[in-house]
């Protein structure tokens, strides 16, 4: 029983520790690395409403030639 309890009460305790050492080890971007990744950000978000507008673009008239025949 006290092997499960020790257990039991190391798992946080692990946690925690793991925890606080990303905690030290994380920095501060400069602002030259949050310009570079709001950049690929922004690009990626473009990319993704390009990839939905001609996917949309496409289905549309797919969609009237399937329903419109009905």
């Amino acid at each position: 029983m006290s092997d499960k309890l020790k257990e039991f009460i190391d798992i946080p305790q692990q946690f925690v520790r793991d925890g606080n050492q990303f905690m030290t080890r994380c920095t501060k971007p400069s602002q030259k690395e949050y310009a570079q990744i709001s950049k690929a950000v922004a690009i990626g978000f473009a990319i993704m409403g390009f990839i939905g507008y001609f996917v949309k673009l496409i289905h549309i008239p797919i969609n009237n030639i399937l329903v419109g025949a009905a």
